[in-house]
């Protein structure tokens, strides 16, 4: 039953709390991406409800498992459910994520990773061996055996994997880490089918109040709609399904390909230099309850080692579409 507290309470309790050295505030987790993080005060904090979304092909599923694995590369726990990809998937990808942290010009790649570890006529040979001669896959292998114990991986199911699933899953964690789901519209609801608009309020909803009862970040990755798949620049609005997307998220950070986000003249004026914008994706804060939205930051695509390149930038060019949701 909810109990109405009163704010002295409320007041005394933390005083208590402050004078015993027990901190009050939630530390918030960094993402490790250098100048997000400094937009959002130091990272992302219990309770908090943050959306990805962007169109298919710009790495959400590569930012946002790069972030949990920053985030247990910093000592923190994390759950990556996934209705993409396998497990399998997901290791190949932090196999070549933490050999181009290794190596970050010359680390093995993913295909290299994932030709690596074909069965082909090399039977008897484990992990270690298959990997030995490529460029950074010792480190790698070292540094995902160290944090091993507190990344799970998890694949869902459109049919079955629903947010009281979820809830089980995360039990273990509460308080301690952080967990992500890739992706939102693809959770199941529970019932007989309805609209996509119902099941995303439903489950947006849930995954809120997922992160408020157990006290941790909840990341989840949204698919555009068809309107946010054009030459235009991907938002907020555009997220598939309920305006309750952008309503319950605290933060909410739109990628958008740099090409397709800058304003013409910087393409007309750059000549064959513009090219240049296809290696750089734009993160834009388009909502974050407590800071400054609106902030575009960019970091450089290193896609064939599954990762971005972490410290990154604010945008320096002029973008189209500067308009930012607000309540």
């Amino acid at each position: 039953m909810t109990v109405a507290r009163p704010l002295s309470d409320i007041l005394d309790e933390a005083h208590s709390a402050v004078h015993a050295g027990v901190t009050y505030s939630a530390t918030p987790w960094p993402t490790g991406f250098t100048p997000l993080d400094r937009e959002l005060g130091g990272g992302l904090r219990a309770g908090e409800l943050v959306i990805v979304g962007g169109a298919q092909g710009l790495g959400k599923t590569t930012f946002a498992l790069q972030l949990a694995r920053n985030v247990v590369a910093a000592g923190g726990s994390a759950v990556y459910l996934c209705y993409e990809h396998d497990e399998r998937i997901l290791l190949q990808k932090l196999l070549a994520m933490e050999a181009g942290y290794a190596e970050p010009e010359d680390g093995a790649t993913l295909t290299q990773v994932s030709d690596a570890l074909q069965a082909g006529g090399r039977a008897g040979l484990g992990l270690d061996d298959r990997l030995a001669h490529l460029p950074g896959a010792a480190a790698a292998l070292s540094r995902l055996r160290s944090y091993g114990d507190r990344l799970r991986l998890v694949t869902g199911s459109g049919r079955s994997t629903g947010t009281q699933q979820i809830r089980e899953l995360i039990r273990p964690l509460a308080g301690s880490g952080i967990l992500v789901v890739d992706y939102l519209q693809k959770v199941s609801t529970p019932g007989p089918p309805t609209t996509e608009d119902e099941r995303v309020t439903t489950v947006v909803a849930a995954l809120k109040d997922i992160a408020m009862d157990f006290a941790m970040p909840v990341v989840a990755l949204c698919a555009a709609d068809r309107d946010g798949i054009g030459e235009g620049r991907t938002r907020l609005a555009h997220m598939r399904g309920s305006t309750a997307i952008a309503y319950e998220a605290d933060i909410a950070l739109m990628l958008n390909d740099k090409w397709h986000a800058v304003a013409r003249h910087h393409l007309m004026y750059a000549g064959a230099g513009a090219g240049r914008y296809h290696d750089w994706v734009v993160c834009t804060v388009e909502k974050n309850r407590a800071g400054r939205p609106g902030t575009d930051l960019e970091f450089r695509k290193r896609f064939s080692q599954s990762r971005f390149d972490p410290h990154g930038q604010v945008v320096r060019e002029e973008l189209i579409d500067d308009r930012v949701f607000r309540e």
